[in-house]
């Protein structure tokens, strides 16, 4: 790139991640002469990280330009890179996600990517986005977008749909592959691994150290150490930030793996996100309180974390970090920004759309997670080919939730929305269809203020309201 290049944040405002993947960005030297415009509708929350973002620059003695903004437009204008990493509605919208479906049995500890908490967190986000693809295919067409909102899979094949090069990025592939690498005592750096699949469901297909094949080992170990009804002692207590890189088995992941041990044991393949989000995509382990607490033993609740959060407390305390030592984390973010600046190619692990069959046994309006080459020609997924058809299974009964709900956002039918939620396949272990509607009936009137209005207006006859773009 022959210029300093322009790095939009949209919803810059949160209070952990902005700043930590700024830190990332600030990590490589290439980037320290970029422009970043943080750009939140809740100006003070902006300013917050803004302030702390200048007093990181001024630290290390960088010549980062940072621009703060409300207006979304000038946020957008020239911008090279785009990164979304907002939840509309923030937490008190999420409250509703995981209490309405818990009134009807559906309980979800996470509740952010499939199931009603998923549809939902994706439907209310819908306005924003289409907001976003209005003004940045008029200001920045040429944009490479990068998504952190969760549900990751929905977004990012909505903002392909309208026209946005977007690719979704998360943690779980990185803290999976090191948690098992922990577990069998081999430094990280001597693992190699093949990982395909969807976003929070991606399986490691292949895991090995030089020529040597570490499932066996780890398929032993794994069966050993996590066994229903027998809880981990002494765990770290997570907070629900996971940049970084773990150092021991926590409450979140690598204490407690009943879950996805046990998918491992029966589907004969270790999957990417912890036994608590595991637990949500299949119908085995929450059944009734003496199933979950067999198989999760101790709870780890997003939405009661995010609730609780020190929002200037936890800026404070990454600025300092960042101020100490200004390492990438283990975000891809940055990567593909570098590699994109600078042409030095690298390898992440992307969210996109299946579009000519990138995993050849899931469907093309899916959107998957594989390896990405990342060079001066942008993100190139790489083709994987057909995933073991078991898994290919699990997959299909979360992306059918997926394409529907994106279906829904396309088209404005409101059905789409009571069928995605009806497949999930949690919530049908546990409620008639009568029961589903219903369920899907009060989220939606309890969400109607920040849903399209084409999804609302034969609900409430009212058009959507204002919306609110803030990462929780």
């Amino acid at each position: 790139m022959a210029h300093s290049p322009k790095i939009t944040i949209i919803g810059a405002g949160g209070f952990v991640f902005p700043l930590r993947l700024i830190g990332d960005l600030l990590s490589f030297p290439a980037l320290r002469g970029a422009t970043l415009s943080l750009m939140d509708l809740d100006a003070g929350r902006l300013d917050r990280v803004a302030t702390a973002t200048r007093e990181l620059v001024a630290h290390h003695g960088l010549p980062t330009v940072v621009e703060q903004t409300t207006d979304r437009r000038e946020a957008l204008r020239d911008a090279d890179f785009v990164i979304i990493t907002f939840q509309v509605g923030g937490v008190e919208s999420y409250r509703h996600d995981v209490e309405i479906p818990r009134r009807y049995g559906v309980d979800q500890p996470v509740g952010d990517t499939v199931g009603p908490g998923g549809v939902f967190r994706f439907l209310r986000s819908v306005p924003a986005y289409q907001a976003i693809a209005a003004d940045a295919l008029e200001v920045c067409p040429d944009a490479q977008f990068i998504n952190y909102a969760n549900p990751m899979a929905m977004a990012t094949a909505y903002l392909n749909a309208l026209g946005l090069r977007t690719v979704g990025l998360c943690h779980s592939v990185q803290g999976t592959t090191r948690m098992l690498a922990r577990t069998l005592g081999v430094p990280y750096d001597e693992v190699s691994f093949r990982c395909a699949g969807i976003n929070h469901q991606a399986w490691i297909v292949d895991f090995r150290r030089g020529t040597e094949d570490l499932y066996p080992r780890l398929r032993e170990l794994m069966k050993e150490r996590h066994q229903p009804a027998r809880a981990a002692s002494g765990l770290l207590s997570d907070d629900g930030d996971h940049s970084a890189e773990a150092l021991a088995a926590s409450d979140y992941e690598g204490g407690n793996e009943q879950v996805r041990t046990s998918l491992m044991n029966h589907f004969g393949y270790f999957e990417t996100e912890s036994s608590h989000h595991a637990s949500e995509y299949v119908p085995y382990f929450r059944k009734d309180d003496a199933t979950t607490l067999e198989y999760i033993p101790e709870r780890w609740d997003y939405y009661e974390i995010c609730a609780a959060h020190d929002e200037q407390g936890d800026v404070d305390e990454q600025l300092e970090r960042l101020k100490a030592d200004l390492s990438p984390s283990v975000e891809y973010g940055a990567s593909i920004v570098n590699a994109v600046v600078t042409g030095v190619p690298a390898v992440v692990y992307g969210n996109v759309p299946n579009a000519g069959r990138v995993i050849t046994n899931l469907p093309d309006d899916a959107c998957v997670e594989v390896a990405c080459l990342v060079d001066a020609g942008g993100v190139q997924p790489t083709s994987f080919g057909d995933l073991p058809p078991q898994l290919a299974a699990i997959n299909r009964t979360n992306t059918n939730v997926q394409t529907l709900a994106v279906r829904a956002a396309l088209t404005g039918d409101v059905e789409h929305v009571h069928h995605a939620v009806a497949l999930d396949p949690l919530t049908s272990a546990h409620c008639t269809l009568e029961q589903i509607r219903a369920m899907t009936d009060e989220l939606l009137a309890a969400h109607a203020a920040l849903l399209p209005t084409a999804l609302t207006g034969a609900l409430t006859g009212q058009p959507a309201g204002q919306l609110a773009e803030a990462r929780s």
